[in-house]
């Protein structure tokens, strides 16, 4: 395990870190742990729905990219070659 220092604990945050560990019947370290495990794990899932809405975003305004091209009929000839006349292709 990686040892990890902190400093300028507010000291109510440390008091209520106490207080958990005093009700769980635990230490201090493994409140420490605890809480950091969950925090992280909850900024890991705000991040992913933030990143979800970016992506939903991002494919919604190519959608409206794609609804605005003209109806064209020769668009979906596009990179195909006409066989010359009396060819098969």
């Amino acid at each position: 395990m990686t040892d990890l220092v902190l400093r300028d604990i507010a000291p109510d945050m440390a008091a209520r870190i106490r207080r958990l560990a005093e009700a769980q019947g635990c230490t201090s370290h493994d409140v420490i742990v605890e809480v950091l495990e969950a925090g992280v794990r909850a900024c890991e899932e705000a991040l992913r729905r933030r990143l979800d809405l970016e992506e939903q975003a991002a494919l919604q305004h190519a959608i409206a990219a794609l609804e605005g091209v003209p109806d064209d009929p020769g668009f979906g000839l596009i990179g195909r070659v006409e066989a010359p006349a009396g060819q098969a292709g």
